[in-house]
């Protein structure tokens, strides 16, 4: 299924990362599981271990339900589709605590489009979307070793704590004024 063929469920927004690529961002549905599963593959080992904080060499159904099946208001996932091809070029979910004091934001982008400026575009989208919805916070739980990602983080201005009792595992938090 491609950006165009989904684009009745949701409309596109356009979006232009900082080297200029064009973007077409949507949330995503539970008809985007094959999708998301072939997109996964186009990550590479480490950076979906990355993502999910676990080795492995495909992403399962189990792993795909809560990036498919979500409420578009305490949860959101978004696709972001390169508009020149129409191809699934990155994932990115908010998910919020019961009290929408928090989210967790993750994002992952397929190893051909990554040092182009989508991470940074999708992680704007996220924190533009926790603030519609009234959030105090974003956290990021990232693995110690994935040095992009929490570089990223930190330019845009996510603060890193440890985490206690996990030495390889980092939280990065921005709190919106």
């Amino acid at each position: 299924m491609t950006a165009a063929s989904m684009s009745d469920l949701a409309p596109l927004v356009p979006l232009e990362t900082r080297d200029g690529l064009l973007l077409d961002v949507r949330p995503a549905y539970a008809e985007d599981e094959g999708l998301l599963a072939a997109f996964f593959e186009k990550v590479s080992d480490e950076d979906r271990r990355f993502r999910f904080l676990a080795a492995s060499r495909n992403v399962s159904h189990d792993q795909l339900v809560p990036l498919t099946r979500v409420d578009h208001w305490r949860t959101e996932s978004f696709l972001a589709f390169e508009r020149e091809t129409g191809a699934l070029v990155a994932s990115a979910m908010l998910a919020c605590d019961a009290v929408m004091d928090t989210g967790e934001v993750a994002v992952a982008v397929r190893r051909d489009f990554r040092g182009r400026g989508v991470g940074w575009t999708m992680l704007d989208l996220l924190a533009s979307e926790a603030r519609k919805r009234g959030l105090k916070r974003v956290i990021s739980i990232e693995d110690r070793e994935n040095h992009a990602a929490i570089e990223l983080e930190r330019e845009k201005g996510f603060e890193a704590h440890g985490i206690d009792g996990d030495p390889h595992l980092v939280m990065l938090e921005k709190r919106f004024d």
